[in-house]
């Protein structure tokens, strides 16, 4: 059965829990997936003999399987809707689960990672498409906001709860194969508990010319380019550190035991949740005083140098409120997802937030492996980890890719007032 107007016919209670928690599981997952090797990358990093590069490069095969995917996800979204999509690319993820638990070799280990990048392409995105067509306008902050919490849940049971689980005697090979199952189950309840939307057929309409003609009308938009960089730089650096680097850093740096940094990460992703959660009030409450959403990426991405400046300067190594800090303020920019939407209409909207994911991920692909590179340049630390100096010069370099792209935002058209994504692409 498909529904045209939902809005109408169920109220928002009810279409949060019809289709935002469905998707929002898969979030969850895509998100766990995401941040696990913070947890389980030294055990592996021990079994293999693998280097920080190498550990920077297999992590970061999740990034490059997810942006490259992004292109023809948005092409997909917009012509046969977020269910089955998801639905479909849950299935490659669980392939990719299964392939990284069996593999013998870094090869194979790459290649589950990155089915799994791929496999979770559509976690953000397919909601957010879901979210467009079954909620009105004035709702999406709110509810995009809300889901994004379930991505900071997801994070929040890659740390302690993993890290527990190898403490009672699992494997890391043991919890991908659980993983695999659970994914699995979270694709079917997509296919089966959410309903059909009329938009669904619709947007069989474009031809694949219209769809690329579409893509191309995107990447020709003067303000679309105004905001990428600065939210590259801004989830880059959050994707980057937190999903990898923040745990070793722990261990390397401050010189925690495993006990405490898994207690840090925690820490740092109930942060993270936080941010997620306050995008929407965030944008709200800037919207009063005038700023728009372009406004909200340009402040935030300028106060999380502050965080990354003082892990450079081992400020407090050992306290919790840095990483804090840092998790409140990592994903804010993700303000302009919604902002996006509205600015090329829902008809595009499909494509224009998987362009802008091809590029974030792209980066958060070169910054996790840059970060990995630059800390190899060093020999081992003291006590046999990485060597202090190798982070804190990865470091300066994110928090450089962060200033640039606030500058690039900023300084060429002074856009941080009285700016907005609305209406339609020129």
């Amino acid at each position: 059965m498909e529904f045209r107007a939902p809005t109408h016919r169920r109220g928002t209670l009810a279409l949060f829990a019809v289709i935002c928690l469905p998707f929002g599981a898969g979030y969850f997952l895509s998100y766990l997936y995401r941040s696990i090797n913070a947890v389980i990358g030294p055990p592996i990093a021990r079994e293999l003999g693998l280097g920080a590069g190498d550990l920077g490069l297999l992590t970061s095969a999740y990034f490059l399987g997810f942006g490259l995917f992004q292109l023809p996800l948005g092409v997909l979204l917009d012509r046969y809707g977020p269910r089955r999509v998801q639905c479909a690319l849950l299935l490659v993820a669980t392939g990719g689960a299964l392939i990284f638990a069996a593999a013998q070799s870094f090869a194979l280990l790459t290649l589950g990672r990155a089915l799994i990048g791929i496999g979770f392409a559509g976690g953000l995105m397919a909601s957010f498409k879901a979210i467009t067509v079954w909620f009105p306008r004035r709702r999406w902050p709110l509810v995009n906001g809300l889901l994004m919490g379930f991505g900071g849940l997801g994070t929040m049971a890659a740390t302690a709860p993993v890290e527990m689980a190898l403490a009672w005697g699992a494997s890391w090979r043991d919890v991908f194969h659980l993983l695999a199952a659970v994914t699995a189950a979270v694709s079917f309840l997509i296919l089966f508990a959410v309903p059909a939307h009329a938009s669904e057929r619709e947007g069989r309409a474009d031809s694949v010319g219209e769809a690329l003609a579409g893509l191309a009308l995107i990447f020709r938009d003067r303000l679309f380019w105004r905001v990428a960089p600065v939210c590259i730089a801004a989830m880059g650096a959050g994707l980057s550190i937190q999903g990898l680097w923040a745990g070793p850093w722990l261990h390397d740096v401050a010189g925690l035991p495993s006990s405490e940094v898994a207690r840090h990460l925690l820490v740092l992703t109930v942060a993270l949740t936080l941010g997620m959660l306050a995008t929407g009030p965030v944008a709200d409450g800037f919207a009063r005083f005038g700023v728009g959403p372009l406004g909200v990426v340009g402040f935030t991405a300028s106060i999380l140098v502050l965080p990354i400046v003082l892990l450079i300067m081992e400020v407090h190594p050992r306290g919790y409120w840095v990483w804090a800090l840092f998790g409140l303020l990592s994903n804010l920019t993700i303000v302009v997802y919604p902002a996006i939407s509205a600015h090329f209409t829902v008809r595009y909207a499909g494509r224009a937030m998987t362009a802008l994911n091809l590029l974030l991920f792209l980066g958060a692909f070169l910054m996790q492996y840059l970060i990995g590179a630059i800390i190899d340049l060093w020999p081992p630390g003291p006590e046999g980890g990485y060597h202090p100096e190798g982070y804190r010069a990865a470091f300066w370099l994110v928090g450089l890719i962060l200033v640039l792209g606030v500058g690039w935002l900023t300084v060429p058209g002074g856009v941080l007032r009285n700016a907005s994504l609305r209406g339609p692409a020129p």
